[in-house]
C-alpha cells in the first residue's frame, strides 16, 4: 500500500505560493513597466483568470514571466519568498509515523520549480520515495485522470493499492476516486463532514487503522 499526498494546501501552507502569484508577480510587473501596484495587480489577476486552473499554464511561473515580459525574473521571485515556506504542524508528527508503515509519495499540481523550493531546506523530503509534478512531468493538471493512471503505471500498482490525500475536492478526491483509488479530502476549515473527509492529518491515522 502506498500513500500519496498533495503538497500545497495539504502539507505546505498556501501562503508561499499565494504571495508569489498575487504579491510578488504584480510587484515586479509594476516595477518593470513603471505603473502603480494596484493597476498591476488588477491586470495580472485578470490575465490569470483568462487561463484558469484547468490549464497547465496556470501553474507555470516561467510561462507567466514570458507572458508578462519578465523573462529571467522567476528565480528571483521564488527566492525572495522562500522564507515564507511553512509546513502545517501536524505534518511533522504524522509523516514520520506513516513512513514506518507505508511508502509515501507526493503527487502535486505544482511545477518542479515550486516543489524544489518548498522541499529545499526540509528533511521531510527524505520521507517520500517519489515526487510527481503533473505539469512538469506529464504536461497536464490533476483534473486529468491520466495523471493518476500514469503514476499507477510507473509504480506498477492497482488503483486499490494507492491512497491519496489532498485539499482540492475535484482534483484530489473526485478524479482519483473515479479511478478506484481510495481518497480522502482534507478540509482544514472544518466546513465539510463525511466518511472520507479529514480536518487534519491526525485523523488520517484513525481512518487507516479502521
Amino acid at each position: 500500500m502506498i500513500i500519496s499526498f498533495d503538497l500545497d494546501g495539504t502539507l505546505v501552507c498556501s501562503e508561499f505560493s499565494h504571495k508569489v502569484w498575487h504579491e510578488g508577480m504584480p510587484r515586479i510587473y509594476a516595477k518593470r513597466y513603471g505603473i502603480e501596484i494596484s493597476r498591476a495587480q488588477s491586470y495580472v489577476e485578470q490575465e490569470y483568470q483568462k487561463v484558469g486552473e484547468g490549464r497547465v499554464e496556470w501553474y507555470d511561473i516561467k510561462y507567466w514571466c514570458r507572458r508578462f515580459g519578465l523573462n529571467g525574473e522567476w528565480k528571483k521571485l521564488l527566492s525572495q519568498y522562500e522564507p515564507m515556506v511553512e509546513f502545517y504542524p501536524d505534518v511533522y508528527e504524522i509523516i514520520p509515523r506513516l513512513k514506518q508503515k507505508f511508502n509515501l509519495i507526493l503527487a502535486s499540481n505544482a511545477t518542479r520549480e515550486f516543489i524544489e523550493i518548498e522541499l529545499k531546506q526540509d528533511k521531510l523530503r527524505n520521507y517520500f520515495s517519489f515526487i510527481f509534478s503533473a505539469p512538469s512531468d506529464f504536461g497536464i493538471v490533476k483534473k486529468e485522470g491520466s495523471f493518476y493512471t500514469q503514476i499507477l503505471r510507473r509504480l506498477k500498482l492497482h488503483p486499490e493499492e494507492l491512497i491519496h490525500i489532498g485539499d482540492h475536492l475535484e482534483f484530489d478526491f473526485h478524479v482519483p476516486r473515479n479511478l478506484g483509488i481510495r481518497c480522502y479530502f482534507l478540509d482544514r476549515t472544518g466546513a465539510k463532514e463525511g466518511e472520507f473527509v479529514l480536518h487534519s492529518l491526525e485523523e488520517l491515522e484513525g481512518k487507516l487503522d479502521g
